[in-house]
């Protein structure tokens, strides 16, 4: 059986981009990210430390990607998912980072990638 924890639209300001200004402006993101999870445990006792805490997650990628400033959504997803794997027990995660300002034009721009651990 597989369990997924889903984070949706977790608001990070980010530096990030190709241009002058983005390296010096932060700019809001949009991160999805699904983790797979074994809920059994923690449904079981009822205490977080069994269980994924979606509420660290949250915080720990709000502080890794405010403190990053990457050219490419690319990099920043890949060393997102990264961290997820390291950090959290997960074998897989599922992210997908959105970056509105990207193409004034266009309502978004998204990435979406999915890792295993190794």
């Amino acid at each position: 059986m597989t369990d997924t924890i889903t984070l949706q639209q977790l608001r990070v300001d980010a530096l990030i981009g190709v241009y002058d200004w983005e390296q010096t402006e932060k700019q809001t993101l949009l991160l999805d990210v699904e983790i797979e999870t074994d809920a059994k445990r923690g449904a079981k006792t009822d205490k977080i430390a069994d269980a994924l805490d979606y509420s660290a997650l949250a915080h720990r990628l709000i502080e890794f990607i405010g403190s990053t400033r990457f050219q490419l959504i690319e990099t920043l997803a890949e060393r997102t998912a990264e961290l997820i794997l390291a950090e959290f027990p997960t074998n897989r995660v599922r992210l997908t980072l959105h970056k509105p300002q990207a193409v004034p034009e266009a309502q978004n721009v998204a990435l979406r990638i999915e890792r295993h651990r190794t």
